[in-house]
């Protein structure tokens, strides 16, 4: 094993993992709207989800969209739909009033919502590959796909924890529903705005 090729990726997920993109805007803006505990399905979802993705392709399964590229353009397109779906429920969101319950439909999403994500996440995708092919040395297989699952789940926890609370430390500050609606207004902004490396590799 390699201590620089090792240290290049921890510092490449590092960098992945906490820099804004579709996951962490979602949740910055799920922890302002429901607060950090409804949130942690989510948080759970995405870290769970997205370690599966990377042991998945790693282990063969990235050998399917190789062979089947159309499958990649299926997906790339099924999620630049789901996050414009995404970005105007964001867009939309507002806390749930204390005295009256949650509409049916609305609500931080789910665990198995957010693990399914994953697959039609861009940046995910981004992530996966640089990390199964450029970091495929750091150990022998299959120890290197479990190096990378597992590295994967510690900074999904660690990343999506953060981003979570950051969201859920602004609830004091954005008191009124004008001000979250606007905040979250900006998250669908931003979270539109993750679509541009998509774009431009079409």
């Amino acid at each position: 094993m390699s201590n620089s090729l090792m240290f290049a990726f921890v510092m490449f997920s590092v960098v992945m993992f906490f820099t804004p993109g579709p996951n962490n805007i979602m949740l910055l803006s799920s922890g302002l709207t429901y607060g950090f505990r409804r949130t942690l399905p989510h948080i759970a979802g995405i870290t769970v989800g997205f370690a599966f993705m990377v042991g998945a392709v790693g282990v063969g399964l990235g050998a399917i969209f190789i062979a089947y590229p159309v499958l990649q353009t299926i997906l790339k397109y099924a999620g630049v739909a789901y996050l414009i779906y995404l970005a105007a429920v964001i867009a939309m969101a507002e806390p749930p009033a204390a005295d009256k319950e949650a509409k049916p439909g609305r609500g931080p999403m789910t665990f198995w919502g957010a693990a399914m994500f994953q697959w039609i996440n861009a940046k995910g995708w981004v992530m996966v590959i640089g990390t199964i092919t450029a970091y495929a040395a750091i150990a022998v297989f299959p120890w290197n796909i479990a190096i990378q699952v597992g590295l994967s789940l510690a900074l999904g926890v660690v990343s999506c924890t953060v981003w979570a609370l950051f969201g859920t430390a602004l609830r004091p500050v954005l008191t009124s529903r004008l001000a979250i609606r606007a905040f979250n207004v900006f998250m669908a902004i931003l979270l539109l705005a993750s679509l541009y490396p998509v774009f431009m590799d079409a």
